[in-house]
């Protein structure tokens, strides 16, 4: 007796699509990661990860966003050096910087909705600047508050202490990423200049 299996799909083109594309995001974020230096005024590295998370939510959205960030943190948590220095395992995510990784994914789904919305994506060119930069403003917020409250707690130092050390040197770099974000997303607008 024979069975027909052609009509049988397990998963979707669409699924494996925004997996693929997840994991891709994912692994531009491990790469930023290696972009990673010690600042004079802080312990806490200078890394480029955040432009993956802005990157992921402005391409992926919020729902798929969110899902790069995770298999992100979680690729970096079980062993693949993906995190700041080439760094890895779940003492980074419960260490002094642990707090920047576990908001990756909730800022990459504010990004994700800022730019398209709890629908489904948005073409680049419809997705409205202003809005998008209000997203990655509220995710810059949400990341320094993870960050530095973790840092305050695992470092026992104050709140204003830890601010001053983990979160305000970083904000004009995080401009920048902001720009380099907005640039990735209207690139065809500038190519075609």
């Amino acid at each position: 007796m024979s069975t027909n299996h052609e009509s049988v799909e397990l998963v979707g083109d669409q699924v494996v699509g925004n997996l693929a594309r997840a994991a891709l995001f994912a692994a531009l974020t491990g790469v930023f990661a290696y972009v990673s230096f010690q600042l004079p005024v802080s312990s806490v590295p200078f890394t480029l990860q955040v432009l993956g998370v802005f990157l992921a939510g402005a391409f992926l959205g919020p729902v798929w966003g969110f899902a790069a960030m995770a298999l992100y943190v979680v690729a970096g948590a079980v062993g693949v050096p993906v995190y700041a220095y080439g760094g890895s395992g779940l003492g980074q995510l419960f260490g002094q910087w642990g707090g920047y990784l576990w908001s990756y994914p909730l800022a990459a789904a504010v990004v994700g909705y800022a730019a398209h919305g709890a629908g489904g994506l948005r073409d680049l060119d419809a997705i409205s600047l202003p809005r998008l930069v209000a997203g990655m403003a509220v995710a810059t917020v949400l990341i320094y508050a993870f960050g530095t409250v973790f840092f305050a707690y695992v470092g026992n130092v104050g709140l204003v202490e830890a601010a001053l050390t983990a979160a305000v040197p970083f904000v004009p770099a995080e401009l920048l990423k902001m720009g380099a974000t907005l640039a990735a997303v209207r690139a065809d607008d500038i190519t075609a200049a």
